[in-house]
């Protein structure tokens, strides 16, 4: 071959029309060599040459007359001391970190790719030197030319977003309209040309959501436990390639496909006015503790890209519960996940990131830091401080809940929110007070650090945990499928049955779940913030109870599009509060609703009732046995009806909440002048069948959200007035 000294950037594997330069970052590899393979099936590479620079730490070459399809990979040399923190074993080929696609799925196969002899004495410490070049991942050399023609991030505000969490594979691996259900459309379901198939389209748009965000699409590992018991990483919440988008996903399931599909499927929901966010784990990766695989970083440097315990490397920091974090405090850690980012985005074209656990990536020594590196790389980033930034703003060490806590520039899902509307709805005493202050937008979170109500996202479930059916069918998790004696997940739920565990026949059971289901929908799509739906929750999905199917890769998890009269009716529904949210700007402030007067007018910008109709006193925020709320939401009423005899949409609105059992009279607010109240929706009676005279007290049903819309009353025709005599009589004889 002739290799030539190449450049030691950009990372990777770079191909410039001629040939491809490969370039590997590792501080303390004493040798490393390229491995060449003719096709990713072939068991051992058809080259092996030493990267003949070195600069800077980082390792490079180039290679002419490569092209893309090419499939490599890294053997790394170095120490292998564990105790010293290094972890070096030239027998296992390694994936490169900045790999574009991959070629080769992991296998595994008697324990070869694990670096030291599993099941001796001195676990870790003895290096195992069999060769694992045929089963190892391999990277794949790509061409990254794609006609984007004129594609266009759709760039939705933050207070006009409404997000909605899907499962690439599970969300249409069932579609009817797709092709393995005799369908129309030619896009294999549970792939990226299913996501930007029309029907999956149509449904998107129809249901009014503004964004998808992509559980993982990082190329992920299956965890060699779960490939023993029959199953699999099917969240992916184990990622080994912070570049490449998952072969999994792909119609013809090869690397070239994978990236392509990718961006196509970017294409089509933009032009459908949707934004793409993508779940992405820079927190940890696949290779797990000390007694884990060697995959990739571990064999390249173990030293520099993981947390080791200060004064006995030979263990990992794990504030992640997966038995290892990345090393945020060095400088190329910080580089990878950067490019990461970057490529992401100008690459492939995504609209932001929801990064798990991501107060692991904070930790500059042990405590969780907001001033830190990561952040302040992020903030000055001319790419990524553009695009929307979320964090799952807790890990699993010490201090690591830190709801409110994020800097500017950052949202968060919050997961005060989602406790405060759970446990309202599920009756407990006491909770009014912390309810108002989610719906209002949670600026005792948010204000302090000059963030606006949009910080907040908003969401009631989320892939982990219950559905929102289950979360109304279910007081325990049912995880026996998952293998672990339901000791996984968690147990911490606030859910409620309604009397009966699981799917019942009860009529009256079942309407509870509906309202409940109702309620839930309502409160989340009601409240300032940011509001996230998870997949399937608007026509009652379920997993029968499971609230962590990270490994259910079946129709435990994949979305069950036949739907049924009830869930049919749940979907309308949803349907409906989004277009209310959507043609109602009170519902979507941009600033804190903080009950005082707005400039110019003696209306407050929002006013707390108590069911009898006046303004909430301190007494009444304290009374523990209150579960009833009243919302008024002042903005410029309606003045006329449309074609149809509909209220146009207006902007002042009246929102009831009632938490309690029994039926609550909720004495209104009065109208303005020369307007009265509308009802828009009850969840009690979500078809109407019971008109509402628009005056007097409401009946408010138990368990129940209401909102009424003022509009302009209707105007009594007028008559002509008589005159009198005398007047009749004057007017002739003029």
């Amino acid at each position: 071959m002739n290799l030539r000294p190449g450049a030691p950037y950009p990372l990777g594997a770079t191909w410039d029309g001629l040939g491809v330069n490969f370039a590997l970052f590792s501080e303390h590899a004493t040798r490393v060599e390229l491995c060449l393979f003719d096709a990713p099936d072939r068991p051992t590479e058809s080259h092996r040459v030493d990267l003949p620079e070195q600069t800077d730490q980082v390792w490079h070459g180039y290679v002419p007359a490569l092209r893309p399809g090419q499939c490599y990979g890294y053997r790394v040399h170095g120490p292998y001391d564990p105790a010293a923190g290094h972890r070096f074993n030239p027998a296992k080929l390694l994936l490169d970190p900045y790999a574009k696609a991959i070629g080769r799925m992991t296998h595994w196969a008697d324990y070869r790719m694990f670096g030291y002899r599993v099941g001796d004495a001195d676990e870790d410490l003895a290096r195992d030197d069999r060769d694992n070049a045929d089963i190892a991942p391999l990277g794949v050399v790509i061409d990254p030319s794609f006609t984007w023609g004129d594609d266009r991030p759709p760039r939705t505000p933050w207070h006009d977003t409404v997000i909605y969490e899907l499962h690439v594979k599970g969300f249409t691996r069932r579609h009817p309209a797709l092709a393995a259900g005799g369908g129309l459309s030619r896009a294999v379901p549970g792939t990226y040309t299913a996501l930007a198939s029309e029907p999956v389209l149509r449904h998107l748009t129809s249901l009014g959501v503004t964004a998808v965000e992509l559980m993982p699409v990082h190329h992920h590992t299956d965890e060699h436990p779960l490939i023993e018991r029959g199953l699999v990483n099917y969240w992916g919440y184990n990622t080994l390639g912070f570049f490449a988008p998952d072969v999994r996903y792909a119609s013809a399931g090869d690397a070239a496909t994978a990236v392509r599909e990718f961006k196509m499927m970017v294409r089509a929901l933009h032009a459908a006015g949707l934004e793409v966010i993508i779940d992405v784990v820079y927190n940890h990766t696949a290779e797990g503790n000390h007694l884990g695989p060697t995959l990739s970083l571990r064999g390249v440097d173990n030293a520099a890209y993981y947390r080791l315990v200060s004064g006995s490397p030979r263990y990992y920091m794990d504030f992640t519960g997966c038995g290892n974090t990345l090393n945020m405090r060095h400088p190329r850690v910080l580089q990878l996940i950067m490019d990461s980012l970057r490529y992401w985005v100008l690459e492939m074209h995504v609209d932001g990131f929801r990064f798990d656990l991501a107060s692991a990536l904070a930790r500059e020594l042990f405590e969780v830091d907001k001033l830190g590196a990561f952040f302040d790389v992020i903030h000055q980033d001319p790419v990524i401080s553009q695009v929307k930034l979320i964090a799952e703003p807790w890990d699993l060490g010490q201090g690591g809940y830190q709801v409110g806590n994020f800097p500017v520039l950052w949202t968060e899902w919050n997961g005060r929110y989602r406790d405060a509307v759970r446990r309202f709805w599920r009756g407990d005493a006491g909770q009014v007070s912390e309810l108002a202050t989610r719906l209002a937008g949670s600026s005792d979170l948010y204000a302090q650090s000059g963030r606006r109500p949009y910080a907040s996202i908003n969401f009631v479930t989320a892939h982990d945990g219950f559905t929102l059916r289950d979360l109304v069918s279910y007081n325990e998790k049912h995880n026996e499928a998952n293998g672990e004696d339901n000791a996984d997940g968690e147990a911490h739920n606030l859910s409620w049955n309604g009397g009966a565990e699981g799917e019942t026949d009860d009529p009256d059971i079942r309407a509870l779940r509906a309202r409940q289901m109702r309620n839930l929908m309502a409160t989340l799509l009601l409240s300032q913030g940011v509001p996230m739906i998870r997949a399937g929750d608007e026509f009652a999905q379920t997993q029968h109870g499971n609230n962590n199917a990270y490994c259910q890769d079946n129709e435990t998890s994949w979305l069950d599009w036949d739907l049924d009269p009830d869930r049919e009716a749940l979907l309308d529904f949803v349907r409906r509060l989004l277009a209310l949210r959507r043609t109602e700007p009170v519902l979507r402030r941009r600033h804190f609703l903080r009950g005082a007067a707005r400039p110019g007018s003696d209306l407050k910008d929002i006013v707390w009732l108590a069911p009898a109709g006046r303004e909430m006193t301190d007494a009444d925020w304290r009374r523990g046995e209150l579960r009833t709320l009243g919302v008024l939401l002042p903005g410029e009423a309606v003045t006329e009806l449309d074609a149809f005899g509909d209220p146009r949409a207006g902007r002042t609105l009246l929102l009831l909440f009632n938490g309690h059992h029994a039926a609550v009279p909720f004495t209104m607010a009065p109208a303005a002048a020369d307007f009265r109240w509308h009802r828009v929706l009850d969840t009690a009676d979500p078809k109407d069948e019971h008109p509402w005279s628009g005056r007097g007290r409401y009946p408010l049903a138990g368990r129940s959200v209401v909102v009424l819309r003022q509009i302009a009353a209707p105007r009594r025709p007028s008559r002509p007035r008589r005159r009198a005599a005398g007047s009749r009589a004057r007017a002739a004889l003029a």
